[in-house]
């Protein structure tokens, strides 16, 4: 595995268990020197890659593995998010979202409802749109947890679901 994928797991793994630079690396080694790894600037030892993988509860062949699903397999939250970068967004709904990670989990679940109910409000199905109001409900409930509540995503939401009702009207004023 090349210093940046490598950097980019260690740094995904520390910041799914919430912890901070100086948490990680106590006496062991520097902050500035996990910033080095985290960036790619620099190759941890082995030494060092053992150290970090018992404090992030990561399997060192793990991460020296060219394979991601073993990266991301020991930790749910990077699983999920990975689902969310591979636009699997039906996947990241279904996925468990309670635990550890569930301010982040709420952040990316409700973006993952927001790209779904778009699609669902441009299929042109009644249906559809009434799941679309669905999704949008469960996304701007999801938007207002924790430390990444996004008010955004919430005004997204609200959007979704104004067209959604516009668009059922119009379909329900058809049938008179």
């Amino acid at each position: 595995m090349d210093s940046r994928n490598l950097g980019r797991a260690i740094r995904q793994a520390r910041l799914s268990k919430k912890l901070t630079q100086s948490e990680v690396v106590g006496t062991y080694i520097t902050r500035n020197m996990l910033s080095q790894i985290e960036s790619g600037a620099a190759m941890p030892s082995v030494k060092t890659l053992e150290y970090l993988c018992e404090k992030l509860d990561l399997q060192p062949e793990a991460l020296m593995s060219d394979n991601t699903d073993v990266i991301n397999s020991p930790n749910e939250y990077l699983r999920i998010r990975r689902l969310f970068e591979e636009k699997k967004y039906a996947e990241v709904i279904a996925s468990p979202a309670e635990g550890e990670y569930s301010d982040e989990l709420a952040a990316i679940r409700a973006k993952a409802y927001i790209f779904l109910a778009k699609q669902l409000l441009s299929s042109g199905k009644i249906a559809d749109y009434q799941q679309a109001v669905e999704y949008s409900k469960k996304a701007e409930e999801l938007s207002g947890i924790g430390i990444f509540s996004n008010g955004e995503t919430s005004a997204e939401a609200r959007e979704i679901v104004r067209t959604a009702a516009s668009k059922l009207s119009e379909y329900y004023k058809s049938l008179i």
